[in-house]
């Protein structure tokens, strides 16, 4: 019994697995002669840098680990749905920190899982579907919207309204993580 797919499936596969090396050769040119070092690029950094500088000083220390599970979950969910959003060419970057990956590492790495577990530690007892709501609103209204405006980003096939309860659901399964019985609750 043979698991590989047919040598003319594989050949195809080849052909297009070319194709995208070709184009990622390409835009690794774009970033290092047009992008690396510009100010779009700077601003992407600090946007990476800065919020994990501003929650190492004002985070809930005892709540750490429980904040990072679900950072770390925001990180996973964003950067694959990203991924996805980018090869579907539902949308488009434009300031990359790096060539190497379709998504923007300082949404998918720094600002969506930083602004989450600061919503996760202020006001932890508060109600859980109006801090999502509240979250994903802010998020789809009023931060897409304003890296559309700047230039960030390009949505050629979709609508800051989409992203909503995408939010709603990450920040929800965020909330659920940091708030497991298999581990302390957050204070």
């Amino acid at each position: 019994m043979k698991f590989s797919p047919p040598e003319n499936i594989k050949r195809l596969i080849d052909e297009q697995y070319v194709l995208i090396d070709k184009a990622h050769s390409h835009l690794q040119d774009i970033w290092a002669d047009n992008i690396l070092f510009s100010f779009g690029w700077w601003t992407s950094l600090f946007m990476t840098i800065i919020p994990w500088i501003i929650w190492l000083i004002f985070r809930n220390k005892e709540s750490s680990a429980r904040l990072l599970l679900a950072g770390l979950w925001a990180m996973f969910i964003s950067t694959w749905l990203d991924y996805v959003g980018v090869t579907l060419g539902l949308w488009r970057y434009y300031n990359k920190l790096v060539p190497l990956m379709p998504d923007y590492i300082p949404w998918d790495f720094a600002l969506m899982p930083v602004t989450i577990m600061f919503f996760l530690q202020i006001k932890a007892k508060a109600n859980l579907l109006i801090k999502a709501i509240i979250f994903a609103s802010m998020t789809a209204f009023l931060a897409e919207p304003l890296f559309l405006k700047l230039g960030y980003t390009k949505y050629p096939g979709w609508n800051p309204i989409f992203s909503f309860p995408g939010f709603l659901i990450i920040y929800i399964i965020a909330h659920l993580l940091a708030n497991s019985k298999a581990t302390k609750p957050l204070r």
